[in-house]
């Protein structure tokens, strides 16, 4: 068998390979950049950590004072999941915000002339973006203990894979909107008046169950709802929660009556993450 006997060439197949570490190596550049861009603005690292702090020990305090204690489990270790999961989907969003600056400074404009496929500049946003939010969301850990949330190895593992998940989800939602705004402004207004909605209306604050139906439905049809429930099971399942606490701080999104298994809430968040990183892909093909 000779060389023309093959299906693809070996000059084809060297220039295939090539084209592959041509497209990895510029994911690899992007994402780099993201995460030397976030280490040297420690503002937005201390800032990043500022309203989930509030929220986990003014909000968590003082609904505690309220809601009260249901066998040596209140508000605050409820609550805490959520607070994590805030950090990472406000990091995640905001982290999108370096594509309208580079967009203002004509960076942007460079990276689009360059010979690299646009799905290589849109992954290595969307993987520095969610590697900057999964280790914010991690370092919120630390203050398990102070309220009294058990932590395991095995727990810190699988809350770090689901807080990966969301901000791969949450990044590419970001990266989707930034590609369409033309200015830093615009970006933070359209970006709080998705953010906040979408952190309210996933259960991050408040158990799921109960609901009126108007609510109950507006919780349904959020995407982050699927995010935050299966990072809440995960740190539940290995606190010491009574019968009467497990009932009253419950987990699981059900819908027309049925209890969505875990698997089944992390698959709403890939097709999220894989439908806005389409849409964010087709953005930055358009002509600027």
């Amino acid at each position: 068998m000779t060389a023309l006997d093959l299906p693809y060439p070996p000059a084809v197949l060297a220039d295939e390979r090539q084209d592959l570490l041509s497209e990895l190596r510029t994911v690899g550049m992007v994402w780099e950049r993201e995460l030397i861009r976030f280490a040297r603005t420690r503002t937005r690292i201390l800032s990043g950590f500022t309203q989930p702090i509030l929220f986990l020990f003014v909000l968590g305090y003082g609904m505690t004072t309220l809601v009260g204690t249901t066998g040596g489990f209140d508000f605050k270790k409820f609550v805490f999941p959520g607070i994590v999961a805030m950090t990472v989907v406000s990091t995640a969003i905001f982290s999108a915000i370096s594509i309208v600056w580079d967009r203002e400074f004509g960076f942007l404009r460079e990276m689009l002339v360059a010979p690299v496929s646009r799905a290589a500049l849109v992954v290595g946003k969307t993987l520095g973006g969610a590697s900057v939010a999964t280790v914010q969301g991690t370092i919120m850990l630390v203050l398990a203990p102070l309220i009294g949330v058990h932590l395991t190895a095995l727990l810190v593992v699988e809350v770090i894979a689901t807080e990966l998940l969301m901000a791969v989800a949450l990044t590419t939602f970001g990266v989707f909107v930034a590609s369409r705004i033309q200015k830093m402004e615009g970006f933070q207004v359209v970006m709080q008046l998705l953010l906040f909605p979408m952190l309210f209306l996933s259960g991050a604050l408040f158990p799921l169950k109960g609901l009126p139906t108007w609510l109950a439905v507006i919780t349904r049809i959020n995407p982050l709802t699927y995010a935050v429930d299966p990072l809440r099971h995960v740190v539940f399942a290995v606190q010491h929660m009574p019968p009467a606490a497990a009932a009253r701080f419950s987990t699981g999104v059900s819908l027309f009556g049925y209890t969505l298994p875990i698997g089944v809430e992390l698959g709403i968040v890939c097709t999220f993450a894989v439908v806005f990183l389409s849409l964010a892909i087709a953005g930055f093909g358009r002509p600027e």
